[in-house]
């Protein structure tokens, strides 16, 4: 049980600058092994730099203050955490028993391709997206079908005819909800088209909803489960604090299935290969906060909505030639750099030894991100400023 808090209203700093380097992050330590150089302004892999929240912290830290770190469980107070964040946040009323723990979604999205599905089965996508939605099937012998969103009015949309077809003869169907790299969150109309499709064509859908705490201010996320009695009874969910409350190195996450068929092949599938139990620390730092973090969220949004404009700002004012998809959740924005006028590997080699900023590339989410790149705005402003003017000034 995580340690009992009074509730004291503090106001966050998320312009603290804080180095890790030396820490074995993927972000900053990995720079070299990635892009092939050190010094670069890293601006890619998918957490914050801030600071995780500080009731997160307090409940590690008091935990490690018994110094017993033996096998560990799913404690009462961690199952009421996580129940109730899904009731108050996205109307999910549910028990626990339709839920089971696993180590991340990444590995989950296996986990659920492993079960239903068996090498050389096709996996529907929806492209641009998030490079592990394509790399998971790949190298477990199946087959990805991607089909491309459309952009209209700066945002994507599903092509739900293209999606009718593609879905034929599919297995499965990895849903990023809300969009990674877009931002984009999705409507309740488009989400019952979706559950609708693969319902006609008898395909799974795995929902990836790991970016659904972080949705901006003005907006409103629709859990896929919620949508429609075919999402309800053809669905897993699978959702995380680890973006939300940036604890990802603790890998701790949940998913969700309320159909009694899907859930008992699949609790079987994870059962059987003794994935039923997290981390000591998963546990605690999860209950943590999903229990007493919601403030600090709050404020992160206000944050990051606040990083999202001045970016805009910026590129209207000093780089109008590179366009920026404004998001409705998540720190990642989706760039077009098309404007430049460059060849895709030509605009990798100025923004590594030009520019010095790390980005993602576009390709790695599908051929229909050449000339894009995804741009992580989870850290402190000046950061975000830095690496503009980096572009604006090797331009």
């Amino acid at each position: 049980m995580p340690p009992q808090f009074h509730i004291i209203m503090t106001q966050y700093n998320f312009d603290e600058i804080i180095t890790r380097r030396g820490t074995s992050c993927v972000k900053h330590d990995m720079i070299k092994d990635v892009f092939g150089t050190e010094d670069l302004l890293p601006m890619w892999v998918a957490d914050m730099d801030f600071r995780t929240p500080d009731c997160i912290m307090k409940a590690v830290r008091e935990r490690c203050n018994h110094e017993v770190l033996g096998y560990t469980f799913s404690s009462e107070h961690y199952i009421c955490a996580v129940i109730n964040w899904l009731q108050k946040h996205y109307g999910i009323e549910t028990k626990w028993k339709n839920m089971h723990f696993i180590p991340g979604i990444v590995q989950g999205i296996a986990f659920v391709l492993q079960t239903f599905t068996q090498p050389g089965d096709k996996v529907l996508i929806t492209t641009p997206v998030y490079p592990p939605f394509i790399n998971v099937p790949h190298r477990s012998g199946r087959v990805f079908v991607s089909s491309p969103l459309k952009t209209e009015n700066g945002r994507f949309t599903f092509d739900f005819h293209d999606l009718e077809e593609k879905a034929k003869g599919c297995k499965v169907m990895i849903l990023a909800n809300p969009h990674n790299p877009g931002g984009r969150v999705w409507t309740k109309e488009e989400l019952q088209q979706v559950a609708a499709i693969c319902k006609r064509q008898n395909v799974l859908v795995i929902a990836d909803e790991i970016h659904a705490d972080l949705t901006l201010p003005g907006n409103k996320h629709t859990s896929f489960s919620t949508v429609s009695d075919d999402a309800f009874h053809n669905s897993i969910t699978f959702i995380a604090p680890s973006k939300t409350f940036n604890m990802a190195g603790l890998a701790s996450s949940v998913c969700y299935v309320p159909d009694p068929d899907i859930k008992k092949q699949f609790f079987g599938f994870l059962d059987a290969n003794e994935l039923s139990l997290g981390s000591l620390f998963a546990y605690v730092a999860a209950d943590a906060a999903f229990s007493y973090g919601d403030e600090w969220r709050l404020q992160l949004l206000d944050y990051l909505q606040g990083n999202v404009e001045f970016t805009e700002q910026y590129l209207k004012e000093h780089l109008p030639q590179i366009k920026m998809m404004r998001p409705q959740a998540s720190f990642l924005l989706w760039l077009d750099f098309r404007g430049l006028g460059m060849e895709h590997k030509d605009l990798v080699d100025f923004l590594l030894h030009k520019a010095k900023v790390g980005f993602n590339s576009g390709l790695d989410f599908g051929p229909e991100g050449e000339g894009f790149m995804r741009m992580n705005i989870g850290t402190p402003r000046a950061n975000i400023e830095e690496a503009l003017r980096r572009i604006h000034d090797a331009l």
